[in-house]
């Protein structure tokens, strides 16, 4: 029997990507503006990944991110400093884990299960942000879209993605926060566990649903555990 594969979204799923707010904040003066600030930058940052794919005009999430960088200042109007805007970049490469990450990760790896980290995020930008989170000895491999150039959820990637790890879709699990990412492994023919990680935050109403939703990583760790019933 093949190992079953966990692939990790990285963006929103196990790394934070409003963990930024706090340098926002030393520039901007103001928790609250900061926090719109990330918000903005983070839908802006999605929006143009989806746009370039639809156009065939990949580029590296950086640039992705960049731009909606230099979007989200003019229309909120923070006239931030090139090197304001440097330092920013340069916290986004380094942004923390989320506080169930390595914990649920450890678990795992005392179960039969591969996991790798799967992302929109080009590989080196992927390693620096694990390696320096604490995350990186969790992963047996990093499988990024820059080696189709595509972004998710194209269904090329997630076909990648199982050719990568001579997988099988019955044994092939994305884990993501988002669920543009979820519907998109599920229409691929994958399973998906939703990582809920707002309360309040609905599920597309797409007709195309996760396997499991869990609260946090630590929940679904408990899901995928034969002890507790499943995964077996």
């Amino acid at each position: 029997m093949k190992r079953r594969v966990l692939a990790f979204d990285v963006y929103g799923t196990l790394i934070d990507t409003h963990g930024v707010v706090e340098a926002l904040a030393s520039l901007l003066g103001d928790t609250q503006r900061a926090a719109a600030f990330s918000r903005c930058w983070r839908d802006k940052q999605l929006e143009y990944s989806f746009r370039r794919g639809l156009m065939g005009a990949y580029v590296d999430f950086s640039r992705c991110t960049r731009e909606a960088l230099e979007f989200t200042d003019r229309l909120l109007g923070t006239r931030l400093s090139d090197t304001g805007k440097e330092h920013l970049m340069g916290a986004y490469a380094g942004l923390p884990a989320f506080a169930d990450a390595g914990t649920a990760l450890a678990r795992l790896a005392e179960t039969d299960v591969t996991c790798v980290a799967f992302s929109n995020g080009g590989r080196d930008a992927v390693a620096g942000l694990l390696e320096g989170a604490g995350l990186s000895e969790y992963f047996a491999d990093i499988v990024s879209v820059e080696e189709v150039h595509r972004f998710k959820p194209d269904p090329v990637v997630y076909a990648y993605l199982r050719q990568r790890l001579d997988a099988e879709s019955a044994d092939t699990w994305l884990i993501s926060s988002n669920a543009f990412d979820v519907i998109g492994a599920r229409h691929a023919g994958l399973h998906a566990a939703w990582v809920r990680r707002s309360p309040e935050a609905p599920f597309d109403p797409w007709g195309i649903e996760p396997d499991t939703t869990v609260a946090d990583l630590e929940a679904l760790v408990d899901y995928l555990r034969p002890a507790g019933g499943r995964g077996s």
